[in-house]
């Protein structure tokens, strides 16, 4: 098991600490967070989510997010409730404790791209009642219809690619059992 001490190093169980350097770990944070927002996802909303993703346990409540990043409870609120509202992280709390934690699960990507194939779903009939409502022979008509085509190509890739990573996946899990830690016998 591994815990993340205050000043950001992680810490195997039995005592053991992992050396980082929390300057480049900032660095990296900021980073990614700008690749991010350049992707169009909201600023505070990407800072959060690279802070909770680098953090070991993949798990903070607001107050560590906001001593990490160094930005008010109110900011890590916002941004919380945004990447909730996105599905990027659930909101959790320990039996007992009064203090909501956020986590980032390992296959967040999976299942943000897998939500994905809800909202091509929904823009797919948009755009063919759109097609209906403007008339499939006029200029306006066939740039939504083309935008239809595109999105039911879109959805059979997105479903055929996501079967793909998923037996991708299986197959590192069975080489992993297979040759045993550090690829050992």
């Amino acid at each position: 098991m591994t815990e993340v001490t205050q000043q950001g190093s992680a810490r195997q169980s039995g005592g053991e600490e992992a050396a980082r350097d929390e300057e480049q770990v900032s660095r990296f944070v900021e980073r990614f967070a700008a690749d991010m927002t350049e992707a169009g996802m909201q600023r505070m909303g990407a800072r959060v989510f690279a802070a909770l993703l680098v953090s070991d346990s993949g798990k903070l409540t607001a107050a560590e997010i906001a001593e990490r990043l160094r930005i008010s409870p109110a900011a890590v609120s916002g941004a919380v409730r945004y990447l909730a509202q996105v599905n990027l992280i659930t909101r959790e709390r320990e039996p007992g404790s009064r203090r909501d934690q956020y986590r980032v699960y390992n296959e967040v990507w999976y299942e943000a791209v897998a939500h994905r194939d809800q909202f091509l779903t929904r823009w797919l009939n948009t755009m063919r009642d759109g097609v209906k409502i403007l008339g499939p022979h006029t200029p306006a008509g066939g740039r939504v219809a083309k935008t239809a085509e595109f999105y039911e190509f879109m959805q059979g890739e997105l479903v055929q690619m996501l079967a793909r990573w998923r037996a991708h996946e299986e197959s590192g899990r069975t080489g992993e059992r297979n040759t045993g830690p550090a690829g050992a016998p």
